[in-house]
């Protein structure tokens, strides 16, 4: 009963206190989170025509800021977040998102519709584009590097303007599949 119950109040919660419709990308220095680091989370939260982002960076990413945003969050979009994103976050800050918010994963629905491959090849398919051409995982650990160790302030904004785009196209994945 107390299950039930928990459930009910959780429900209750995301459909009538929740604001917003988020997206998610994070950045990190590894695929495993043993190997790795989570560098950025960065979050757009869409509040109607604007999308606001929101990045957690390095020291910045703490549980309890975490929490903050997510409490905001009514359904949480990623791509691929169920394999990656949300497991690298939960084994690094050791917190489920998905208690929090619902999640959908965007990478299941474009499975759904046979188009496979990483964000940046759907995106091709379904004619997204891109400010920044070329960039990638490897090239978001290598900013990454270098601004950790050289103080790179440029490879920092590169890095996060990376992550911001990633947010938004996913928002614009999203209107694609009319979801």
């Amino acid at each position: 009963m107390k299950r039930i119950l928990s459930k009910i109040y959780w429900l209750f919660n995301i459909i009538f206190l929740k604001k917003y419709e988020g997206y998610l990308d994070i950045e990190t220095t590894h695929l495993e989170p043993e190997k790795g680091e989570l560098t950025v989370i960065g979050f757009g939260l869409n509040k109607g025509k604007k999308l606001e982002f929101i990045q957690l960076v390095n020291n910045e990413i703490t549980i309890n800021k975490l929490i903050k945003i997510i409490k905001k969050i009514k359904i949480l979009y990623t791509y691929n977040g169920t394999e990656f994103d949300l497991k690298f976050i939960k084994k690094k800050l050791n917190i489920d998102i998905t208690e929090y918010c619902i999640h959908k994963d965007l990478m299941k629905e474009c499975h759904q519709r046979n188009l496979y491959g990483g964000l940046k090849q759907v995106e091709k398919k379904l004619g997204i584009e891109r400010k920044l051409k070329g960039l990638n995982g490897l090239n978001a650990i290598k900013l990454w590097k270098d601004y950790k160790n050289f103080g790179d302030k440029k490879a920092l904004a590169t890095l996060l303007e990376y992550n911001r785009e990633d947010i938004f196209n996913l928002k614009i994945l999203k209107e694609k599949l009319k979801i």
